[in-house]
């Protein structure tokens, strides 16, 4: 099998969020280096956020003013409002991905807006970006199966959202189970859904493994014709603004698995389960991922 599997690396921030020890910009630095020398090519390394919302996601300036410009890497910025796109772009990142969720009741406590007003946002970025210049737009989905607040969320609401992202032409959109309440037949049913309400959108996935359906939610993405999935080295992860919300999908377990029934991913799987280890060591917690835990096959 010679399929390509895109995983898009969200560790250094998706992964470090919700941590209760803040790392330096150094010391996330370095974590991003090593993930890019086990292969990553896309991912998210900043989130322009308020530091004082999030202490953990403050210096992400810094960190793009230290990563120089590479062909062979894109260098995604998480963007939540105007202030935050205007951040993106002076920081040169390779990417900026809007975050919209998919219910008030995330929305508000969230990023403090209603869905309707996020997707203004997001009509607002996107023109400002044709006008102007800027990295390309991508669009996150969030809480897409399930929400903290108002509870299930319908494949009705997410459909309405994926076409108003469709109008606005933005080219990859990402549905995420942020909560991590999907299952996989769920899955291929909203796949097939956002594919017909945007044919024109490269899809994405983002699992997170809180009920422990995360690579069973992948495989279904996967089989429903996906190519791009996020995952998180060592299983990291989490939502400040989301209880009890854990890791998501550890990147070397989708590696594994992927690469194991013949798939590509372009990820050294050692130098992955060596840096899972290593950072959740860092951060004086045992690794959610399995494979930093058992391991490799053939050992």
């Amino acid at each position: 099998m010679s399929r390509f599997i895109e995983i898009v690396e969200v560790g250094p921030r998706d992964g470090l969020q919700n941590e209760k020890t803040v790392l330096s910009v150094d010391e996330r630095l370095a974590l991003i280096r090593r993930l890019e020398a086990c292969g990553a090519r896309r991912m998210e390394v900043v989130s322009f956020v308020n530091p004082n919302r999030v202490p953990q996601m403050a210096g992400a300036e810094e960190i793009m003013a230290a990563l120089p410009a590479d062909l062979n890497h894109s260098r995604i910025g998480l963007v939540l409002n105007m202030r935050g796109w205007e951040r993106c772009v002076a920081a040169q990142c390779d990417e900026a991905n809007v975050v919209v969720c998919a219910s008030d009741g995330f929305a508000t406590r969230n990023q403090g807006s209603t869905v309707s007003q996020q997707l203004d946002v997001l009509a607002a970025i996107v023109e400002r970006q044709a006008v102007e210049g800027g990295p390309p737009v991508t669009m996150t989905l969030s809480v897409a199966f399930g929400c903290p607040f108002d509870g299930e969320v319908s494949e009705d609401q997410v459909v309405a959202i994926v076409r108003e992202a469709a109008a606005l032409r933005v080219p990859e959109i990402a549905i995420a189970d942020t909560i991590g309440v999907a299952d996989p037949w769920t899955v291929r049913r909203r796949v097939e859904a956002v594919r017909a309400a945007a044919p024109g959108a490269r899809l994405r996935l983002h699992f997170h493994d809180t009920r422990n359906t995360g690579l069973a939610n992948a495989f279904a993405g996967v089989e429903a014709g996906v190519d791009v999935l996020d995952a998180s080295v060592g299983g990291l992860g989490g939502c400040p603004f989301a209880p009890n919300a854990t890791g998501n999908i550890g990147t070397e377990d989708l590696v594994y698995m992927l690469e194991r029934a013949g798939f590509e991913t372009g990820y050294d799987l050692s130098a992955l389960i060596e840096t899972g280890r290593a950072i959740s060591e860092r951060l004086g917690k045992a690794p959610a991922s399995s494979l930093a835990r058992a391991g490799a096959f053939p050992v």
